[in-house]
């Protein structure tokens, strides 16, 4: 493995030259700068709703409307898919066929939609409960910050398909390699965010 293979971790440009891989630093270090605004947004999002999580004004409350079973199935099916676009980039990294990899892809791609799933279904529990974003300080808060988190498996079960397209398309080359270590790095991130959710909104409403 050459020291260029080295440098970029999980993606294997193979010979090709050397502004092939500065031009993959400079894309995957941009990408990181992106994630980390998004990070700063959910932070803000997190700190609204520890100040607001009081504030029910005799409405819905935490404990009333978390389901902490489906919070933790939806939170193993999220894991499960980080594990399956692991593989993903360990299939780009090792080069595997263009099979192996389209086919960690779609398994990713079933999973994040059955999140998707779970978690459209306790919104709708929680809106016949009456707990709509108006109703509360808490739940305006609470509609902030964890619907943002399922729009960005959204978007990103999205840049799967797409990602699946260009592989189909385009094989397996420098550009389309460098998109799928940003996808995945964007994929892990989602993962963590989520994590953080379960920890302080969903753990945390069960004392509430």
């Amino acid at each position: 493995m050459s020291a260029n293979e080295i440098k970029h971790a999980g993606l294997n440009l193979g010979d090709t030259d050397e502004l092939t891989h500065g031009q993959a630093g400079s894309a995957v270090f941009g990408f990181w700068v992106f994630l980390m605004s998004d990070a700063v947004i959910f932070a803000l999002l997190f700190a609204t709703y520890g100040v607001m999580l009081p504030a029910t004004v005799g409405g819905p409350t935490p404990a009333s409307e978390y389901k902490i079973l489906s919070a933790f199935l939806e939170t193993l099916t999220l894991l499960t898919s980080s594990f399956t676009f692991g593989m993903v980039s360990v299939a780009m990294k090792h080069g595997a066929s263009r099979r192996q990899l389209l086919s960690w892809m779609g398994v990713t791609l079933v999973l994040g939609a059955a999140f998707l799933g779970m978690e459209l279904h306790d919104f709708t529990t929680m809106f016949g409960d009456g707990a709509y974003p108006t109703r509360s300080g808490y739940l305006s808060s609470f509609f902030a910050l964890v619907p943002l988190h399922g729009l960005h498996v959204f978007f990103g079960s999205v840049w799967i398909i797409v990602m699946m397209v260009q592989v189909m398309t385009f094989g397996l080359d420098a550009r389309v390699k460098i998109n799928i270590l940003r996808l995945s790095l964007f994929w892990h991130f989602l993962d963590i965010v989520w994590i953080a959710i379960f920890s302080v909104v969903y753990l945390q409403g069960l004392i509430r």
